[in-house]
């Protein structure tokens, strides 16, 4: 792959208008990020969870607040490594102003990726999947081709987000957000179709997959499978930065909020951070921490350390291993090619997240109610579309938001309106729909 094929700023659904020698004072990748900003789908993300319960008195980080933390990672990476590559081919006399674009599309990435995400974390995703795997959805195996089950099944929020990008819901442009290729194709983390599933991840669905080829193609991203084989591609090299910041960010900040919450002590997450430091290093912070009593403060200038040294590795990683990842044969992600130190610093956090954070109660509950109330409302309303002259159906029908299609000629059609509708949800708006529909919560009169 190449990077000045890589980084093209044609619009998805506007190909037609398209004009590379157009100038003003914003790039299309600015006003790709400046358009996530202003949506909707954005703004509903400050209503969804992120780990744990939404705020009550102490506020944490919810999808909103972490995508534009991941963004403002991610940025930074992307402008560290676009600097050196810069340098570089400007002393090899090569052509170099593609470069200057690739914090743009990163920011504008980060701000993306989690848009797919439905309600109540991760949990809200595997209530979707396991609905048919396991519940009440299995019902609809047989009147699906295998490619349409395993999309559902295996219910991805990153093949989601790809959808909300470029799907034309009923009543909406071509092209959906009609967002450049390079920022596209930056938030595939998993280029392949469900079938190939690793660990239950896909990029794309059935119905998105000409869009996603179309995508890659244009901007020679390498394809890896073989004729007749399930469809696969190499990531577009700027995945590896976007995932790199949300990996850097989910890991941090949920420490910082599990001390908020008192989940972890002062000493647990000092311990934790200062690992990722020399001796000599520790010692300077520890002085400065001394200059504060408050303990979020030492948490968060920890926090802010971390931050930048693992930004600078995975920085190192990527400059080091770019000939691997043009070539489509890089493996694994960046944290996992940084020096020893922070490799094992950032694993250290890790292994206490899994034992202390994702086991906490407040979080293990949120996953018990999410994945009650999404199981219910994915048994009415795929019940709606998949029996529609029934009297319940046609009054829990009209309370569809229009661009949904559900009366999609297909039935996996229909079921992706309903998954769309549910999606998009915020925590509050499933939690209110689910007390209406069992009769907890009625309109005054």
């Amino acid at each position: 792959m190449s990077w000045p094929e890589l980084v093209n700023d044609k619009r998805f659904g506007l190909e037609d208008y398209h004009d590379p020698k157009k100038s003003g004072t914003r790039t299309d990748f600015r006003r790709d990020y400046d358009r996530l900003v202003f949506s909707s789908p954005f703004r509903r993300l400050q209503n969804k969870t992120q780990v744990f319960p939404l705020p009550g008195s102490i506020f944490v980080h919810n999808r909103l607040t972490h995508s534009i933390e991941v963004s403002c990672v991610g940025k930074s990476l992307a402008d560290s490594i676009a600097r050196v590559l810069r340098n570089r081919d400007m002393n090899l006399g090569l052509p170099c102003e593609h470069y200057d674009h690739l914090g743009d599309i990163v920011a504008a990435a980060c701000l993306a990726h989690d848009l797919g995400n439905p309600p109540f974390g991760h949990s809200g995703e595997r209530a979707i999947a396991t609905f048919f795997s396991e519940g009440a959805g299995k019902v609809l195996r047989a009147k699906l081709s295998e490619r349409e089950w395993t999309d559902f099944i295996h219910f991805e929020g990153n093949a989601n987000a790809f959808r909300v990008l470029t799907h034309q819901f009923k009543g909406r442009r071509k092209g959906g957000f009609a967002m450049t290729y390079s920022t596209l194709a930056s938030i595939v983390k998993y280029p392949f179709e469900s079938t190939i599933t690793a660990k239950g991840k896909f990029g794309f669905f059935a119905s998105e997959q000409p869009d996603f080829v179309k995508v890659a193609d244009e901007l020679g991203i390498l394809k890896l499978s073989q004729p007749g084989e399930p469809l696969r591609y190499a990531r577009h090299p700027l995945v590896y930065i976007v995932e790199a910041a949300d990996d850097i960010c989910y890991e941090v900040m949920d420490m910082e909020d599990a001390h908020k919450l008192k989940i972890l002590s002062t000493e647990e997450v000092v311990e934790a951070f200062m690992a990722f430091f020399s001796p000599e290093r520790s010692d300077s912070m520890r002085k400065t921490m001394d200059m504060v009593d408050d303990p979020n403060e030492k948490i968060a200038y920890l926090r802010s350390c971390v931050v930048g040294v693992l930004v600078d590795r995975c920085a190192e990683a990527f400059i080091e291993n770019e000939e691997a990842i043009l070539e489509g044969r890089f493996e694994g992600t960046l944290l996992s090619k940084i020096a020893s130190r922070e490799r094992e610093g950032y694993a250290r956090c890790n292994d206490l997240s899994w034992k202390k954070i994702y086991q906490a109660s407040e979080v293990v509950d949120i996953e018990l109610a999410g994945n009650r109330i999404m199981t219910e409302l994915l048994d009415r309303l795929i019940g709606a579309v998949t029996h529609p002259e029934l009297n319940y159906s046609k009054l829990l029908l009209s309370k569809f938001p229009e661009q949904y299609d559900v009366a999609a000629p297909t039935l996996y059609g229909k079921i992706q309106a309903v998954l769309d509708h549910l999606s998009a949800m915020t925590d509050v708006y499933a939690l209110d729909l689910y007390r209406k529909l069992n009769g907890m919560s009625l309109p005054a009169v």
